[in-house]
């Protein structure tokens, strides 16, 4: 099952290969992914202080960035950050921390995962006494175990050339008389069943706890005509060939999809699941409270947040960031305040504590 941060590196290496972006600014984004090594040469490197960030990014280790390590190593002389691109599952997260041969200091990882691990004290306690609360723009962005640099969601797509009439919401998705055909849903439970959950008309304010019978039941109604979708590309091309006139994707994969079929595909943010880009730092990592204060430098510079936003459609989550986005920009950018009006933040904690057994359920359902 690909992760959205995966998912990010793909896209941007797609758009180097079409040439909208040129090397330097591909290895900048990737950089702001932690896809990259924020280190001077390989002498200065041997010889600083290091904190390993660890990522999703199959091509670690290419190229240098100033969105997130700059001005971490601006003002903290001797240090540089340097990425490991293997994947920071909680699994291997858990077996590091157990087997007590922690070799990462930040990993680029899940609200879920953080409530998860950080029950099984795996994780250190965010310091927010160095972690500044106040550059984020909600709780759901600052939490125990992790705080979260950028955000992400997901949104209803749809083919608009089907319907006379767009869809506003999750009844609409569930509506199979007024907007026929085929919808796409991730082969997961996570986004999927909170769609589901609204789609019953509860609550937005109130939607958690969810309703797990009644929403894996709500996924059966229309399981016929459902098709499945495990990584972003897969997921554009359900929508592009038609195989699905309407879906739950990322945002950042719609955004793709309506620019490149000059508004066809559109996507809305009504009843959007957003969620936060949640790094976490595993107990005994080998850099110390040094960690704490590049995951600090990372929520608090707006501007490379900006960067990431235009470069991938990342959203920042410094509250200072909505005033420095360009305006052709807005439009796509979860965070921006119109769009997470009407957006649902994921609650991460009810999923932590329920992930396991609720995905496994909706697997059991889908594939029976």
């Amino acid at each position: 099952m690909q992760s959205f941060q995966q998912d990010c590196v793909d896209l941007a290496l797609a758009k180097y290969r079409r040439g909208e972006v040129d090397r330097r600014t591909l290895l900048a984004g990737l950089a702001a992914l932690g896809a990259a090594v924020f280190a001077g040469n390989d002498a200065q490197a041997q010889a600083a202080r290091q904190l390993v960030m660890v990522n999703w990014g199959g091509i670690a280790n290419q190229g240098f960035g100033n969105f997130y390590g700059a001005p971490f190593v601006a003002a903290n002389a001797g240090w540089t950050v340097a990425q490991d691109s293997t994947g920071p599952s909680a699994g291997r997260i858990r077996s590091m921390v157990e087997s007590g041969r922690v070799t990462w200091d930040l990993c680029d990882s899940s609200a879920t995962s953080s409530f998860l691990l950080g029950g099984l004290n795996l994780l250190n306690r965010i310091d927010y006494n160095i972690v500044n609360r106040e550059n984020v723009i909600g709780p759901v962005f600052a939490l125990e175990h992790g705080a979260a640099p950028y955000s992400f969601s997901n949104v209803l797509v749809y083919d608009s050339s089907k319907f006379p009439t767009a869809p506003t919401g999750w009844a609409d998705f569930w509506d199979l008389q007024k907007f026929p055909g085929t919808r796409l849903l991730r082969r997961d439970a996570a986004g999927t069943l909170d769609a589901a959950q609204l789609s019953l008309g509860k609550d937005p304010a109130n939607l958690y706890p969810l309703d797990v019978r009644a929403t894996l039941a709500r996924v059966r109604e229309i399981r016929r005509n459902l098709v499945f979708w495990t990584g972003g590309a897969e997921s554009e091309q359900f929508i592009r060939t038609g195989e699905a006139v309407m879906g739950q994707i990322w945002h950042t994969r719609a955004k793709v999809l309506e620019q490149e079929s000059n508004g066809r595909f559109k996507f809305i943010w009504n009843q959007g699941i957003l969620q936060p880009g949640i790094f976490v730092i595993p107990r005994g990592n080998p850099g110390g409270e040094m960690a704490q204060r590049l995951l600090a430098s990372m929520l608090a510079n707006a501007e490379p947040q900006v960067e990431l936003l235009k470069f991938l459609g990342n959203g920042p989550t410094n509250p200072r960031a909505a005033a420095l986005v360009p305006e052709e920009f807005k439009r796509f950018n979860p965070t921006e305040p119109a769009n997470a009006r009407v957006q649902v933040a994921q609650n991460g904690r009810w999923w932590g504590e329920n992930y396991a057994r609720v995905n496994a359920d909706y697997i059991d359902m889908v594939t029976g």
